[in-house]
């Protein structure tokens, strides 16, 4: 895999989002795309089978293993990872192209993943979901409905792990009330599109004729 850094400076700005399982990171996001324009989630790679409602090509890409290992070996990830006992990777080729045409881009990926891409693209924007408490994340957990009481336990020991990495993230919001939540991660993006490296290139020319 390629080692060099890219920089989303003249394009879109890539958002690296984590959570534990159950802090409702893929609801924020949800909401997040619906009321935002330009601004869209890379639909990752996965070897774990679909769950009810889901589509393929639209909620993952869903592949078996070999062809996953394949894609690995032919450095066609920006990261990949394995979580529980299934894979999931980024496809490098997809997030820049929508990067070079000025979309934002939003990956939903765990902890270990938002390091490699960190190294990449280091100016990228990351942003850690928390639940409110320990009890709360047992309860989203539990209301999904998807799980076994054997699989929400372990969940909840690896939420654990994942928390602890918290600190390396750019942003930290607390998803307790999710009107609240959304609005905070709302507030990142448009700060972002309002940093100087963002506006200097989309206010060129007006720049130019007011200090001409």
């Amino acid at each position: 895999m390629n080692k060099t850094t890219e920089t989303t400076v003249d394009g879109g700005t890539l958002y690296v989002i984590s959570a534990p399982s159950g802090a409702g990171k893929t609801s924020l996001v949800k909401a997040l795309l619906d009321g935002m324009d330009d601004i869209e989630v890379s639909v990752s790679h996965t070897t774990r089978a679909m769950r009810p409602g889901e589509v393929d090509g639209k909620d993952y890409h869903f592949v078996d293993a070999e062809r996953f290992l394949a894609m690995v070996v032919d450095g066609d990830f920006l990261e990949h990872a394995q979580v529980f006992d299934n894979y999931y990777g980024t496809s490098r080729q997809a997030v820049q192209a929508l990067l070079k045409r000025g979309r934002d881009v939003i990956l939903e990926i765990d902890w270990q993943g938002a390091r490699q891409v960190r190294k990449l693209f280091p100016d990228c924007r990351s942003i850690f979901i928390l639940p409110p408490s320990k009890a709360a994340l047992r309860e989203r957990l539990t209301d999904r409905g998807q799980d076994s009481e054997t699989i929400i336990e372990r969940r909840l020991r690896d939420a654990g792990d994942d928390m602890s990495h918290y600190d390396e993230f750019d942003f930290v919001v607390v998803n307790d009330l999710f009107e609240q939540a959304l609005s905070k991660l709302r507030a990142i993006v448009v700060a972002q599109r309002l940093s100087l490296s963002r506006q200097a290139i989309r206010l060129r020319k007006l720049i130019g004729e007011l200090t001409g």
